[in-house]
């Protein structure tokens, strides 16, 4: 029994999935990442930036997407064949890393600067409700 099939837990089966994607997301840890969280204040909810480290990508080298609540980074460098290395410590490489956001999570916009791509994503400010709900008599049938 999963974690979140507790009778307590109702509706979480969406961060079930989320959680599955993440496990099964492999890597090599290229490129390494930061992820910083600045805190919330009262004009606008938390905020979170993610900074890959991409020395020698160029922004038209980068692509970064969102679907189905997960920011997809991927890097692609071109080849250079008029080049010619006697020694090469630069790898030039494909890349793809993924983050499952949570709902409500938006991406704010991205910035390449120094050899660092930092995304900025924020949680919306949610405002508390409660209501009250109305017992109506005996039911009859679904």
């Amino acid at each position: 029994m999963s974690a979140f099939q507790h009778s307590f837990l109702l509706g979480f089966d969406e961060i079930e999935r989320a959680l599955g994607r993440a496990a099964r997301r492999g890597g090599d840890g290229y490129p390494p990442y930061n992820v910083e969280r600045f805190e919330r204040t009262e004009e606008r909810g938390e905020v979170l930036r993610i900074t890959l480290a991409v020395a020698g990508f160029r922004s038209e080298d980068l692509d970064v997407s969102v679907a189905d609540n997960q920011l997809v980074i991927r890097g692609r460098q071109p080849d250079e064949p008029e080049r010619s290395y006697l020694y090469r410590g630069i790898a030039a490489r494909r890349f793809q890393r993924s983050f499952v956001l949570a709902d409500g999570i938006e991406v704010l916009g991205a910035d390449l600067s120094n050899g660092l791509l930092s995304i900025d994503l924020a949680r919306p400010l949610k405002e508390r409700s409660a209501r009250s709900v109305t017992i109506n008599g005996p039911r009859v049938g679904p």
